[in-house]
C-alpha cells in the first residue's frame, strides 16, 4: 500500500512538473515580445550621434527622432487591448512581429529624416502592441501561484532585449571602427544596428504561432471546450469546466468593453485606473530610459571615450538583466507592494548620488579649441555608482513589478481597456522624458535633470504607500471585489 501510494504521489509530481514546464514555456514564448520591446527601444542608443550627424539635426530635433517611436508605442498600446479582444492574442502578436520586421528593414535603409520618422513610428506600434499583449497573455494563462514570477518574465525579456541591443551596437561599432563607418553591403554600422532586429522579430512571429490562445479570449468567443482543454493541458487545472464557468461570469461584459467602462467618481475615471496610470507615469519619470536611450552620448558628454561609453552602457544593461532575477524570485514571496517601496528608496539614493556628481562637472577647452566637459576624480566614479545603483533598484522592483501590477490589478470586465490606457500613459511619459532630455541637459545641466528624477523617485514611495494595494496570490477573478471596495471607499468619502 505504501509503495503504491508513493508511486501515485510520484506520478502526480511528474504531471505537475510537466504542467509547470508548459506554463513556463508558453510564458517565455509570449515574453519574446518583451525582448523586441527592449531591443527596438534601446537599439537607437548607439546610433543617436550618427543620426544627428547624418541628417544634420539639432538637439531638440534629434530628441524628437529618438522619441517619436514612443508616440507609435502609445498608439499601439492604446489599440492593442481592443484588437486582442477582436482578433485574439496570437494574431495581435503576429501583427507586432510584422511591424518590427518592416521597421528594422526600413530604418536600416532610410535616406531622409521623414522616412526615418515613419519607420520609427511603425516600430513603435509594434513595441506598444508587445508591451500590452505579453503581460496580458501571461497573466491570463498563468496560475495565481506563479503569475507574479511569470509576468516578471516580460521585464526580464525587456532587459535582455536592452542588453542585446547595446551589446550588438558595441560589437558592430567596434568591428567597423566607429558607428558611421561602412560595414557590410555598403551599410554603415549604425544602420546594421537596426537591421539585426529582423532576427528576433522573425523568432517572435514563429513562437506566436506555436503557443495556445488565451483561455479568457476563447471563453469570450463561446469556445468553452477549447478553453477547458487548454486549461487542462497547459496549466493542469483539475476542474477545467468549473474554471471556465468562473471565467465566463467575469468576462461577460468584456467583449463590449469601451472607454466609457473605465469612467468613475475619481476625476472621471475608476480609482484603480488612476492608480495604474500614476504607476505607469512614475515608472518613466524616474528617468530609466534617459539611461537606456542616451547612456552612450551621456557618458561621452562627461568625458568618456566612445569605446568606454559603449562598454559602460553594456555593463549597465547586464546589471539590469541580472537584477531582474531578484524580482522574479521575490515578487510572489514578499509581494508587489514591498518591492515597489524598497525600489523607490534605492532609486532615490542612486539618483541623488548621480545628481550631486553631475553638478561637479568641469568644462575646459581641448587642444583643438573645442569645449570639453569632464567629471574630475572622484565624481566620475560616483556618477557611475549612482547610475548603476539606480538601475539595480529599478530592475529589481519598479521595472518588472509595474508590469505585473498592470496585468493583474483590474477586474476582467475592464482589464483590456484599462491596461491599454495605462500602458499608453507609460509611453507618453517615456516620450516626454526622451524628447526633452537632450535639450534640457544642455539648458539646465545633468545635475538638475537627475535632481528631478530623484524627486520623482521619492514621490513614487509616498504614492505606493498611500494608494497601492497588494495583489499577491489573488486570482484575476477576485479583482472585481477589490474594484468594488475602491469605488465604495471613494463614494463613501464624498458622501461623508
Amino acid at each position: 500500500m505504501s509503495e503504491a501510494h508513493n508511486r501515485s504521489e510520484q506520478h502526480r509530481a511528474e504531471i505537475a512538473a510537466q504542467h509547470t514546464a508548459k506554463v513556463i514555456g508558453v510564458s517565455v514564448a509570449a515574453a519574446v515580445g518583451g525582448f523586441l520591446f527592449g531591443f527596438d527601444s534601446s537599439v537607437i542608443n548607439g546610433a543617436v550621434s550618427s543620426i544627428q550627424d547624418t541628417f544634420g539635426l539639432g538637439f531638440l530635433l534629434n530628441g524628437f527622432a529618438v522619441a517619436i517611436a514612443l508616440l507609435g508605442c502609445a498608439l499601439g498600446a492604446w489599440f492593442a487591448g481592443r484588437l486582442a479582444d477582436l482578433w485574439g492574442r496570437k494574431r495581435v502578436m503576429l501583427l507586432g512581429s510584422a511591424l518590427f520586421i518592416i521597421s528594422a528593414i526600413g530604418t536600416a535603409y532610410t535616406q531622409t529624416l521623414w522616412d526615418l520618422l515613419l519607420w520609427r513610428v511603425l516600430g513603435g506600434l509594434g513595441i506598444g502592441i508587445a508591451s500590452v499583449i505579453a503581460p496580458a497573455y501571461i497573466s491570463e494563462i498563468a496560475p495565481a501561484r506563479y503569475r507574479g514570477a511569470l509576468a516578471s518574465m516580460q521585464q526580464l525579456a525587456i532587459t535582455l532585449g536592452i542588453f542585446a541591443a547595446l551589446l550588438s551596437d558595441t560589437l558592430l561599432q567596434n568591428t567597423a571602427g566607429g558607428p558611421e563607418k561602412d560595414l557590410w553591403w555598403g551599410l554603415e554600422a549604425w544602420r546594421w544596428m537596426f537591421l539585426v532586429g529582423v532576427v528576433p522579430a522573425v523568432v517572435y512571429g514563429l513562437l506566436a504561432l506555436s503557443i495556445p490562445e488565451s483561455p479568457r479570449y476563447l471563453v469570450g468567443r463561446n469556445r468553452d471546450e477549447e478553453a477547458a482543454r487548454i486549461l487542462q493541458e497547459v496549466t493542469g487545472e483539475p476542474n477545467p469546466l468549473d474554471r471556465v464557468k468562473e471565467i465566463r461570469l467575469t468576462v461577460k461584459r468584456e467583449s463590449s468593453a469601451r472607454l466609457a467602462d473605465i469612467r468613475g467618481p475619481s476625476f472621471g475615471l475608476h480609482p484603480l485606473v488612476w492608480v495604474g496610470i500614476w504607476l505607469a507615469i512614475l515608472q518613466q519619470f524616474v528617468g530609466i530610459n534617459a539611461i537606456f536611450y542616451y547612456s552612450t552620448t551621456l557618458w561621452e558628454s562627461v568625458g568618456f571615450s566612445t569605446d568606454d561609453a559603449f562598454t559602460t552602457s553594456v555593463i549597465t544593461a547586464a546589471i539590469n538583466v541580472a537584477m531582474t532575477f531578484v524580482a522574479i524570485l521575490f515578487v510572489d514571496r514578499i509581494g508587489r507592494r514591498i518591492l515597489l517601496l524598497g525600489g523607490s528608496i534605492g532609486m532615490f539614493i542612486g539618483l541623488v548620488l548621480a545628481c550631486v556628481a553631475f553638478t561637479q562637472s568641469v568644462t575646459t577647452t581641448s587642444a583643438e579649441g573645442e569645449p570639453m566637459t569632464t567629471l574630475p576624480d572622484p565624481w566620475g566614479v560616483i556618477a557611475l555608482i549612482g547610475a548603476n545603483l539606480f538601475v539595480i533598484a529599478f530592475a529589481a522592483t519598479w521595472g518588472p513589478v509595474m508590469w505585473v501590477m498592470l496585468g493583474e490589478m483590474f477586474p476582467n470586465r475592464i482589464r483590456g481597456v484599462a491596461l491599454g490606457v495605462c500602458t499608453a500613459f507609460n509611453w507618453l511619459a517615456n516620450f516626454t522624458i526622451s524628447m526633452l532630455f537632450p535639450q534640457m541637459s544642455k539648458v539646465l545641466g545633468l545635475g538638475w535633470i537627475y535632481g528631478f528624477f530623484a524627486f520623482c523617485a521619492a514621490a513614487s514611495f509616498f504614492y505606493v504607500r498611500a494608494k497601492v494595494h497588494e495583489t499577491k496570490g489573488m486570482e484575476l477573478e477576485e479583482m472585481d471585489a477589490v474594484a468594488e471596495s475602491e469605488l465604495t471607499h471613494i463614494t463613501g468619502k464624498r458622501a461623508g
